[in-house]
């Protein structure tokens, strides 16, 4: 898909923040297979050839949406990353994490705003990133006072122009039942403690992938050797709920959703995939919309054990994140787009579905031009 730059330019610079288990641009890891693109090539590097301006994020691959949003902050300016003291406390962890030398880009303000995609949960984290930069965080502004972070202090709705979260989990994921159901759940946590733990103590570390534990003491600040010993740091991290599989949780995203408000001055966007449709001679829902085993086994099991009655099971998922938690909040306005009419600000506009699984929309087992011209549309 070919595009004119001077009738369809985006003028302001698109920052990219990936979901679970995922990286940035910066980690080695990236050069082998890019988060943004995957199988499919860069996704980042394709839309610069058109002289878009895009960036492609690193936060903690586990962390909750609050520490992730404060990482994307002091990346976007340049600072040392605080979780504030607030939630520090609360969380049980240190209050500041890895100093950045220079912002991510140069120049982010009102008259240069940002374009915020989030793919999973890095839809999530962005979005609460545009309420503590609108709103800020009282309770911090409280208890720190004049050495309270920026982020805190509200106040700077201009930053972002749009917010587009693609197959994000908006109203949390049934995917947390389903692992607790059929005892997956400890497990996948054990093992990513123990994973970060001792892979974030090695050389490659930073270098190959980078999980933004140092709050923790589960892996070292950047420059530093001030990770804990190992059965400390996990012991911290067992007693908090501020990690990412809570936040996956119906409590933890009603938490979320309780806590931010939309934004007047932003456009809003969400895109649904959806690996399910009505098949076979019961008219059953089916994961047929995806040649990924892994997402057809897990978007059955989503099926499977949902409550029959619910909206999610009658519409589909896609594989990871349901079809209704990825349209819009529950407590947020929501309009479906149409084309040919105009967007509206402080309002999700909820984009055509399209069909897929999770990994779908990054390039994962994709089809390679179909995928570049999904982000040629959307940009």
């Amino acid at each position: 898909m070919e595009f004119d730059m001077k009738k369809d330019g985006c003028k302001y610079p698109i920052v990219f923040v990936h979901g679970m288990f995922g990286w940035g641009e910066n980690e080695g890891i990236n050069k082998k297979m890019p988060y943004w693109g995957a199988s499919t090539g860069s996704i980042t590097e394709y839309l610069r050839q058109f002289g878009y301006e895009c960036y492609a994020a690193s936060v903690g691959p586990i962390s909750s949406a609050w520490d992730q949003a404060c990482e994307l902050y002091a990346q976007l300016t340049g600072t040392q990353v605080d979780y504030g003291k607030v939630h520090s406390e609360k969380s049980g962890h240190r209050q500041f994490g890895r100093t950045y030398s220079k912002p991510l880009f140069d120049g982010w303000s009102g008259d240069k705003k940002i374009h915020l995609v989030g793919h999973s949960f890095g839809g999530v984290s962005i979005r609460l990133l545009a309420h503590l930069l609108a709103y800020g965080a009282p309770e911090e502004v409280e208890a720190s006072g004049e050495n309270v972070s920026q982020l805190f202090k509200g106040g700077q709705k201009d930053l972002i122009c749009s917010i587009t979260a693609i197959s994000s989990p908006l109203n949390g994921t049934s995917a947390y039942d389903v692992a607790k159901k059929i005892h997956l759940y400890n497990p996948l946590l054990f093992t990513s403690r123990y994973y970060s733990c001792i892979l974030g103590r090695t050389p490659l570390s930073g270098k190959l992938v980078d999980f933004h534990l140092e709050q923790f003491g589960i892996t070292n600040t950047p420059g530093k050797k001030d990770a804990l010993p190992v059965s400390e740091a996990i012991a911290n991290h067992k007693r908090t709920n501020d990690h990412i599989a809570f936040d996956l949780s119906s409590e933890g995203s009603r938490i979320i959703n309780e806590r931010v408000q939309i934004v007047p001055d932003i456009f809003y966007f969400s895109v649904p995939f959806n690996a399910v449709k009505y098949s076979g001679k019961k008219h059953c829902l089916k994961a047929v919309n995806t040649d990924f085993i892994l997402m057809r086994m897990t978007s059955n099991l989503l099926i499977k054990h949902s409550d029959s009655n619910l909206l999610s099971t009658n519409y589909g998922n896609d594989g990871l994140v349901e079809l209704t938690s990825a349209c819009c909040p529950y407590n947020e306005p929501c309009k479906i787009y149409e084309k040919g009419k105009s967007v509206q600000k402080g309002v999700w506009n909820i984009m055509p579905v399209h069909i897929g699984d999770h990994g779908t929309p990054i390039g994962l087992f994709a089809d390679k031009t179909q995928t570049r011209d999904f982000y040629s549309e959307l940009i």
